[in-house]
């Protein structure tokens, strides 16, 4: 499967500790968004301080003018206070949706935990209606884990 030939590039990626933290986690989302066709904006966001709301902190494709989302709100926001995965078939058929773009039509947010603890996210839209499987869920859980790693 595809996602397998990526885990090791994520890795190496996340282990170059020549690079700061944010322009490693910058690097998988261009890996994802320039190597998955239907994955067209990728970013993680994480908790902002002891704000109840999400930062961005790095991404790949479009810029954003959501780069602060309260908890609660959006799919990003639900992921923040649910601690469960997110994947959304159709935008549109979600009530609580921020509307990133026109274009997009499905996304996927999954937590991201650090000691047990939900401190972040990664956030994926596509402009395809319903493109996401478990096989992302996993691959995307993973890459969470790896991040985790270099933020203990």
């Amino acid at each position: 499967m595809k996602f397998a030939t990526y885990k090791p590039q994520v890795t190496e990626i996340l282990a170059n500790e020549s690079l700061s933290v944010d322009d490693r986690m910058t690097k998988v989302c261009e890996l994802l968004q320039e190597n998955f066709e239907y994955y067209d904006w990728v970013g993680f966001y994480f908790k902002n301080g002891d704000k109840p709301e999400l930062k961005l902190r790095a991404f790949a494709g479009e810029p954003t003018d959501h780069t602060i989302i309260p908890f609660g709100k959006g799919i990003c926001g639900q992921v923040a206070v649910s601690n469960e995965n997110f994947l959304v078939p159709d935008v549109k058929a979600q009530d609580n949706y921020i509307s990133c773009s026109i274009y997009v039509k499905a996304e996927i947010v999954i937590p991201l935990f650090l000691n047990g603890e939900n401190i972040g996210q990664i956030d994926i839209d596509s402009h395809t209606v319903d493109p996401f499987t478990k096989e992302d869920e996993e691959f995307l859980e993973f890459i969470n884990a790896k991040v985790a790693e270099i933020l203990s």
